[in-house]
């Protein structure tokens, strides 16, 4: 038998337990279904880094005062097609998609609509928003960086200077186009599942102090145990920008423009205030506004179709357009569960135990 296999949890089920871990730490239901189901629908696109991997962390960060339940975004600043956004460090599933419904209404009456975002908690999947502006037939880009988070080394550093400054583009096209990714060559979240006994980090994903390369979890979290939390400040090296000076020139804008701009901060020099947050800069566009719709529509299907009849580099393989792979994998682990590594389920029931929460069976 092997120890290490993933665990296998219904949709349904593990949605239910995350909600209810969370109205046990002092939630309202209505807020905590919406963690959960965005924690869970991170899974089930295949985003396990953000996903319930991060429930045991959220709850401390409650516990600690680090993430208010029961926030609201707050309008600072309201020029109508733009907006300034203080989510008041509530939590990122409450105040990020308040700031994208603010965006979509915005973009459906002016055609276009900017949003900047600060103070949130952990907001998440990036490409939630930019689905949620789908649903309604927009185009969004979106900007993020964490506040008071150095996990990454810049290009030619080892270092920490960026967050993981994640980035998003949803073009409405049928099927839909969903660019997400980290700008970090992995997301900390990964780091997060690999030290948890989960899939293994590419061998360059970390850096020493000395420049070495890394796949070892440790590099970031220094010591931890086989179950229980991990301090991404416990180690010496840190995460590498994907893609050498080009992950490493985007990360460094989103710490401009979701950071600095928002006027929520960069990911550093770290204060004292001992906490992070996210700040999210998103564009919002309608392209019936332009007079483009469908046009745009026609021409940018023709055009995803033909990048996907590219002859595959490996027999049988298949060129994929931005979004599908998790649009496929939703709908395999609806159906078939979802899988977790034991330590990072392990973590969910110790977690659930604590706070007094029944663990299915």
């Amino acid at each position: 038998m092997d120890t290490n296999a993933p665990v296998l949890i219904g949709a349904d089920t593990l949605e239910a337990l995350i909600a209810n871990i969370f109205v046990a730490n002092g939630c309202a239901a209505a807020e905590a279904g919406r963690i959960s189901h965005h924690l869970l629908g991170a899974n089930l696109a295949g985003h396990d880094s953000h996903g319930v991997v991060r429930v045991p962390r959220y709850v401390e960060w409650q516990q600690a005062g680090y993430i208010v339940a029961g926030q609201s975004a707050e309008i600072v600043t309201d020029g109508g097609a733009f907006a300034l956004l203080d989510g008041k460090f509530g939590f990122g599933q409450t105040v990020a998609p308040e700031a994208a419904a603010l965006g979509i209404e915005r973009a459906q009456k002016h055609g276009t609509a900017i949003i900047a975002l600060r103070n949130a908690g952990h907001v998440g999947r990036i490409g939630a928003y930019a689905e949620q502006a789908l649903e309604q037939g927009l185009i969004s880009i979106h900007f993020v960086n964490v506040a008071g988070s150095v996990l990454v080394a810049p290009f030619g550093g080892t270092e920490r200077r960026f967050s993981t400054a994640p980035f998003s583009v949803g073009v409405p096209t049928d099927p839909p186009v969903v660019l997400d990714f980290a700008t970090s060559r992995v997301a900390e979240g990964k780091v997060l599942v690999a030290s948890n006994g989960g899939k293994k980090l590419p061998h360059d994903a970390l850096i020493e102090p000395d420049g070495r390369l890394s796949a070892d979890p440790h590099t970031l979290y220094g010591d931890y145990p086989p179950v229980g939390p991990r301090n991404p400040s416990g180690g010496l090296g840190a995460i590498r920008a994907f893609g050498e000076h080009k992950g490493s020139g985007l990360a460094f804008m989103c710490e401009l423009l979701a950071g600095a701009f928002t006027g929520g901060g960069c990911s550093g020099p770290v204060d004292a205030r001992g906490r992070i947050a996210n700040g999210m800069l998103s564009i919002y566009i309608s392209p019936r506004h332009f007079g483009t719709e469908a046009e745009f529509k026609r021409t940018a299907e023709e055009y995803v179709a033909w990048v996907k009849s590219c002859r595959p580099a490996e027999p049988g393989g298949e060129v994929l357009a931005p979004g599908e792979p998790e649009a496929r994998l939703r709908a395999e682990r609806l159906a078939k569960g979802v899988p977790l590594q034991p330590d990072t389920w392990e973590s969910i029931v110790r977690c659930a135990r604590s706070l007094n929460v029944a663990v299915p069976n």
